[in-house]
């Protein structure tokens, strides 16, 4: 890589760590806050009223989706409200009008992302700790589809941004978009649980696919094989990576 490039790199994505650690009770504090509710109110509350599901006690079993639902939720929001925030002030244009390439732009920002993300769900996964044992049954399967989840909704998260005109806009994917498939993803059940229409309809949620990944790093069980999982999580990156590039480069929503 050309060393200005690299530069340019390291200078966003240092911008975008930096910007959400200077605020960090805002950025990191209230997700973990959110699932540790989660864990008093479904894991010791009603789990043992639910019992096991796959031969883990239902604590254990929600854990994995409600971390995946912080991480998705952190990445998406990190750089949805970063990006917008620079074309609303009009500093995106700086970048813009710099000899900087496209992709260095769109790695810079998936960068912080990326890191508030994954740093949000290692911090619930201590949490988690508090109240079961967590086995580990694949680390390499966990990190993996749990960066590359990180990775598919900052992709998303800049999508939004480039196409939002107000502030309003960028709460109106989460809402409607985001917070609906998370649930219906099979965070708090196994597919297998629901008759075979909704299973078939579960197949066409990609949330279900991150999720049932995640899980299987941790359990060690799944609802579909991991071949599955993985081709559509990459397949979801390569789509709304190659979009956001040709909307980035067109100034698709930026310049006007």
């Amino acid at each position: 890589m050309n060393k200005r490039y690299l530069i340019a790199l390291l200078s966003i994505s240092r911008k975008e760590i930096n910007r959400f650690l200077r605020i960090w009770v805002q950025t990191l504090v209230p997700p973990v806050i959110t699932m540790s509710l989660y864990f008093v109110i479904f894991g010791n509350l009603i789990g043992p009223r639910i019992g096991a599901m796959h031969g883990f006690n239902y604590m254990a079993f929600i854990v994995p989706g409600l971390i995946m639902m912080s991480v998705i939720s952190s990445s998406y929001s990190n750089v949805a409200s970063s990006f917008f925030s620079a074309k609303f002030q009009r500093n995106i244009e700086e970048l813009l009008i710099a000899p900087v390439p496209t992709y260095i732009i769109i790695v810079g920002y998936l960068v912080g992302g990326v890191a508030r993300g994954l740093m949000v769900g290692l911090m619930v996964t201590f949490v988690s700790l508090f109240f079961v044992d967590m086995p580990i049954n694949n680390i390499f399967i966990l990190i993996l589809s749990g960066t590359c989840t990180s990775i598919l909704f900052s992709l998303g998260g800049l999508l939004n941004a480039l196409l939002a005109r107000t502030f309003d806009d960028i709460s109106i994917v989460p809402t409607f978009i985001l917070t609906p498939l998370t649930y219906l993803g099979g965070v708090f059940y196994s597919i297998s649980l629901l008759p075979p229409f909704w299973q078939s309809v579960s197949h066409f949620n990609p949330v279900f696919y991150m999720i049932n990944a995640f899980r299987y790093g941790f359990l060690g069980i799944k609802d579909v094989p991991l071949l599955w999982s993985f081709t559509v999580i990459f397949s979801f990156i390569f789509c709304l990576y190659c979009l956001v590039f040709i909307l980035l480069k067109k100034g698709v929503g930026i310049r006007t």
